[in-house]
């Protein structure tokens, strides 16, 4: 009888939680809709006023003053120009993070918009334009508007919400550190202790309105590597009197490709191997001491990984020596794996589907794009999903790519990344036991 008592009453608890939290989603959805030409307004002023990443001290105060007049107690300066609001609801329940990058790129805007950005920085050495051409401008906005409803239906929540404004997603400057690894090193989810983090990104190659996920890896572990390939100088007309670094290095990019094609069981994850850059000789005449090339690689699987770099090594090293020449090879890793937690993220779908609608949300392959939000997620559970902002008259496929001066964004898609931040996070605050 105790037992059956026991599971009566779990039940109940169970009923009025689920209640509770269908309630309230339905009242934030409401207030999310009566706030979406603030959110539009946010994302604009923040549009037209770009930082390059560790240098967002403007739009850090903007976020600042916004969290104050809530009453959200704050934390600036965290990873250089990072913002942080705890929100206490006073009751006890789980501590919640939800994460917006701040930082935009060195990138020239072409898109003529009444608040296009005029901004003009020094990156590495150059003048450039400004331009927040990935969406970072409406993940502010989005957590800003979050902050905002939830500071208001404060009583009816429970637990701890911190929002963090993160900077340097697109990485910090040569020779500094920054973004989610420091945030996380300078304690960003501790006091107190992060039980799970969210985040999302927009995507201008996504349906307006519809939501992509993946449980497990959805986005690649991306390393950064360098060659360099160590020859002796001759004359062009007598190359056999030198050892030509060039004829070498063309031998190892061709090399590098038969690791991912011949070497790696690809039916596990994909992987990636590709070269961006190579630099060396001065004259067409002169065959140079050596050439330098630099490219990436992108891993969903930690052993793969650490199998590819070691092939890259080999590969490099052996070809090398067998032309009489020398490489050496280095690595810098960027970002590890973005790893939705799988029960974590089965929990959430039907709050997701809340949001955006039946047959609005994806499970999505995986993605090859890097995302430093795995920082966090190698800490905490965490869960990433995108949000679709292209335009219904745009072919996704047609439509401008991030990171370039025509991208562009449907604005009634951060609405929809609102109410799925929302929705998942109330589902999450009022499921935790």
């Amino acid at each position: 009888m105790k037992k059956f008592n026991l599971v009566i009453c779990l039940f109940f608890l169970w009923y009025f939680a689920s209640a509770q939290r269908s309630t309230l989603v339905t009242k934030v959805t409401t207030q999310a809709e009566a706030i979406e030409k603030q959110l539009i307004d946010w994302r604009r002023h923040i549009h037209q006023h770009p930082e390059l990443s560790n240098r967002e001290v403007k739009t850090a105060e903007y976020i600042a003053a916004h969290l104050k007049k809530l009453g959200i107690e704050i934390q600036t300066g965290i990873a250089h120009t990072g913002v942080v609001g705890l929100l206490k609801t006073g009751k006890p329940g789980p501590v919640i993070a939800i994460r917006a990058d701040m930082d935009a790129l060195p990138v020239t805007e072409r898109n003529d918009l009444p608040f296009a950005s005029k901004e003009i920085a020094t990156y590495n050495g150059k003048e450039t334009g400004v331009m927040h051409a990935c969406g970072h401008d409406a993940h502010v906005a989005i957590l800003m508007a979050v902050a905002e409803i939830l500071s208001k239906i404060k009583k009816d929540l429970r637990g701890t919400l911190k929002f963090i404004f993160q900077p340097a997603e697109e990485g910090p400057p040569a020779g500094e550190e920054g973004g989610a690894a420091l945030m996380v090193k300078e304690g960003v989810l501790e006091n107190p202790k992060v039980d799970v983090i969210f985040g999302l990104h927009v995507q201008s190659i996504r349906k307006l309105g519809q939501i992509g996920y993946k449980p497990a890896g959805m986005m690649a572990a991306s390393d950064w590597f360098s060659i360099k390939v160590q020859g002796r100088q001759s004359h062009g007309a007598a190359p056999w009197k030198g050892v030509d670094p060039i004829v070498v290095s063309a031998q190892i990019i061709n090399a590098l490709q038969t690791i991912v094609s011949r070497q790696i069981d690809l039916t596990k994850e994909p992987a990636i191997i590709s070269i961006g850059k190579i630099n060396g000789g001065v004259r067409e005449n002169i065959i140079p001491e050596a050439v330098e090339m630099a490219g990436t690689i992108r891993t969903f699987d930690n052993e793969m990984r650490k199998s590819i770099h070691e092939r890259i090594v080999l590969t490099a090293t052996k070809i090398a020596e067998s032309a009489g020449a020398k490489a050496e090879v280095t690595f810098e890793s960027k970002t590890p794996v973005t790893y939705n937690d799988p029960e974590l993220t089965e929990t959430l779908i039907d709050a997701l589907n809340v949001a955006a609608g039946e047959g609005n949300v994806i499970r999505i392959p995986a993605d090859t794009g890097g995302e430093d939000f795995a920082y966090f997620q190698q800490k905490v559970p965490g869960f990433y999903f995108f949000v679709g902002v292209c335009p219904p008259e745009i072919d996704p496929q047609k439509a401008p790519s991030h990171h370039t001066p025509d991208f562009m964004m449907d604005e009634r898609g951060m609405l929809t990344g609102l109410k799925a931040m929302l929705s998942i996070t109330l589902d999450y605050m009022f499921q935790k036991k």
